[in-house]
């Protein structure tokens, strides 16, 4: 019995050595590792060295960098690569290590360690995020002014104390953003106005009437054309030194150059004003031709338009002003044609007539004699008379007409019943002494339907 129980504690003392010594064991063992049952950012660490357990979080662990937005909220990525960013969780891991007692590792057998974290250490190049950053559009500083600045819509206020970034506290964000490895930032409320000295003061109240002055709301109506005289015309109406500085009146106002005026209506006149000029036109023979010439057309009265902008433009009120004409055609606009009117192709000796768009009559005329130097003068003319049982009357001849419609002085449309055939090559030395002579029934036809002012396109 005593020799049992003598082995027996000598068999729990070995066991006792044994167990001693593998627990000294382990405790020295993880001095140098990570303790038993140690859990970080859900990666097993038992065993592993601080520079095995970096690489596995290095490896599990993405980032690609920071998105700016700005204060429209458009989207700048900031990445990772162009500024050499790196990701170390060496100090963290080193720290962590340290709290470990080695000769404590059995206690790691009673509670949880799963839900250990530790956070990266960002490391990056400050010149490369410097130039990523400065590149950004709404970092590049530029003149950081205010001025007006004459443009092709007008003049505009150039603002640039409004709505500027606030560069240093921006920076700072940015790389507090990265160090904690955000992946978005916003820096809408990072935008501030700065302070304006005197001078911009001054530009700015002077803005404000220029701006008035600019706001014209007439819109003249030129045909199917409308022209506004918006600011990108009436900017050109202000009063400026021969360097572009404005010229104000006593209340520090602009004032209206009249001379600017009167060119803005003779601009209007040199391109809506028709007559004598040249018409690009599509003929009956499916071609265009281009006709010049004639009496046709609208001529505008510069002198009532220049006077009537001075009596309303100050009103600033909303106006479509169609303009008065010294001659008014039957249509206003560069197309002063339109849908209706009469044609008269003399080389084919062939009139039409075109009512709203419709072909109403096609016939065969005789034109000036060519053989004794009476021809046709060609051009836009228009019909400025109708008349019946009229007598043509000049040096040699009196014809007795039943239908007469003069349109272009002494030349008109009439029926000839002397004529027994029209059209072909009559007209050569045969021809009238320049009048359209046309069969009866077709000159009827038009006398009945034609309105006084109608164009009348002849051309060869």
């Amino acid at each position: 019995m005593k020799l049992l129980l003598k082995s027996t504690i000598i068999g729990l003392f070995i066991i006792g050595i044994l167990t001693t010594a593998m627990y000294i064991f382990l405790a020295r063992y993880y001095r140098e590792e990570f303790s038993y049952n140690t859990w970080i950012n859900g990666v097993y660490c038992t065993g592993k060295s601080i520079a095995a357990v970096n690489q596995e979080l290095i490896s599990n662990f993405a980032y690609d960098g920071l998105t700016v937005f700005d204060r429209e909220g458009n989207p700048h990525k900031i990445c990772a690569e162009k500024i050499a960013l790196s990701i170390d969780f060496t100090p963290r891991l080193e720290a962590f290590k340290n709290s470990q007692n080695p000769y404590l590792w059995i206690d790691n057998l009673f509670k949880s360690t799963v839900g250990n974290t530790i956070t990266p250490v960002i490391v990056y190049d400050e010149k490369a995020l410097e130039s990523e950053v400065n590149s950004l559009h709404f970092f590049k500083t530029g003149n950081q002014d205010l001025k007006i600045k004459k443009t092709t819509h007008g003049y505009q206020l150039i603002n640039n104390r409004q709505n500027v970034l606030n560069h240093a506290r921006a920076k700072t964000l940015i790389r507090d953003a990265l160090t904690n490895y955000e992946t978005h930032l916003d820096l809408f409320e990072y935008f501030e106005d700065l302070p304006l000295d005197a001078k911009m003061r001054n530009d700015l109240n002077l803005w404000a009437k220029i701006e008035e002055f600019q706001n014209c709301l007439i819109i003249y109506q030129m045909g199917d054309e409308q022209i506004p005289l918006d600011a990108s015309v009436v900017s050109d109406w202000i009063s400026v030194d021969r360097h572009g500085g404005f010229i104000l009146d006593d209340n520090l106002s602009p004032i209206l150059n009249q001379e600017k005026v009167r060119a803005f209506v003779a601009g209007l006149a040199a391109q809506y004003d028709t007559v004598g000029g040249t018409r690009r036109f599509m003929s009956s023979r499916g071609e265009y031709l281009n006709v010049s010439g004639g009496i046709y057309g609208n001529i505008l009265n510069q002198e009532a338009e220049f006077e009537w902008i001075l009596e309303n433009f100050a009103a600033k009120e909303e106006l479509i002003r169609e303009p008065e004409y010294k001659k008014k055609a039957f249509k206003q606009g560069k197309n002063d044609i339109g849908d209706t009117y009469i044609e008269i192709d003399m080389t084919a000796q062939m009139m039409y007539f075109y009512h709203e768009g419709n072909l109403i009559v096609e016939t065969p005329v005789v034109t000036g004699n060519m053989a004794r130097k009476w021809a046709t003068p060609e051009g836009v003319n228009y019909v400025y008379s109708k008349q019946r049982n009229r007598i043509l009357r000049g040096e040699g001849y009196a014809s007795p007409v039943k239908y007469w419609m003069p349109v272009n002085g002494n030349i008109g449309i009439h029926d000839a019943s002397w004529r027994r055939a029209y059209g072909g090559d009559i007209y050569l030395t045969d021809g009238s002494r320049g009048c359209i002579n046309t069969p009866f029934d077709d000159v009827k036809i038009i006398f009945d339907m034609v309105e006084l002012g109608t164009p009348c396109v002849m051309y060869y």
